[in-house]
């Protein structure tokens, strides 16, 4: 069964770190003395965290065991928990200065709930800072799931189809923290990626968006025919340049809100 793979995630590392600069550049607080860092991965976003306040005390947190591991032996410094999102913004064990989470909110359900809770969890004069990816509905996402629900593959997946992650629009997000934030920063960004070739989209993927796929498959052989059908479909998508590479656009979402 697949899990979480810090190696997979952590070959695209530049380019998934880029959004995450972007984001924690544009926080608007001082003095930080306290950052949580929820989704963390394998520890690539804390370190930028850290490097921007080296003298803060910060947590890193992560449902992925394998990811934890890995993020603790790179900073043992830094305090690393394995928990749920969703449950830790429920929780009431302290605020911090910031709450920060970079490509992981797409997982959890509920945002209309979750995103207020945790600004909750911000402490007066802080922020809550969120990256979320904004392409669910672009044509490497609706690949995964035209191929699915193809006669070919739809008996392999539940009735209900897989859980994928989701985002709503900015002007969800507005309404949901307008009322409950001194201020809102929103903004959006499509990074243009340039990579090696078709078969590195898939790669990208495999570490991400694919993974609900794969899991839901019942073997390595299924999963294998399942990434060479969508290599397929993406060649015709993301056409190879003069220059031997493919453009690979991806959009992304960023919401900053200040506590009072």
């Amino acid at each position: 069964m697949p899990t979480w793979n810090p190696g997979q995630y952590l070959r695209f590392g530049d380019e998934r770190t880029r959004p995450c600069r972007d984001l924690a550049a544009r926080i608007d607080v001082a003095p930080v003395r306290t950052v949580i860092d929820l989704g963390c991965g394998p520890g690539n976003s804390t370190s930028i965290l850290q490097g921007l306040w080296p003298d803060a005390d910060i947590t890193g947190l992560d449902n992925s065991n394998e990811m934890i591991q890995v993020a603790r032996a790179a900073m043992p410094g830094s305090r690393w928990i394995v928990g749920d999102i969703a449950e830790w913004a429920a929780g009431n064990d302290g605020q911090f200065d910031v709450v920060f989470s970079n490509a992981a909110m797409q997982w959890v359900d509920d945002h209309a709930a979750v995103y207020p809770r945790l600004l909750g969890r911000v402490a007066s004069g802080g922020a809550l800072a969120v990256q979320v990816p904004g392409n669910y509905d672009g044509p490497a996402h609706r690949l995964m799931r035209e191929i699915a629900s193809s006669a070919g593959w739809r008996d392999s997946f539940n009735p209900g189809g897989v859980r994928e992650w989701y985002v709503h629009d900015l002007e969800f997000y507005y309404d949901v923290m307008a009322r409950r934030a001194s201020r809102l920063d929103l903004w959006e960004t499509v990074y243009m990626h340039v990579m090696a070739s078709p078969e590195a989209i898939v790669e990208w993927y495999t570490g991400t968006g694919l993974r609900p796929f794969l899991e839901a498959l019942g073997n390595d052989e299924d999963r294998e025919r399942f990434c060479a059908e969508y290599l397929e479909g993406l060649r015709g998508v993301y056409p190879v340049r003069p220059d031997g590479r493919v453009l690979f656009p991806f959009h992304r979402l960023f919401l900053i809100a200040y506590k009072g």
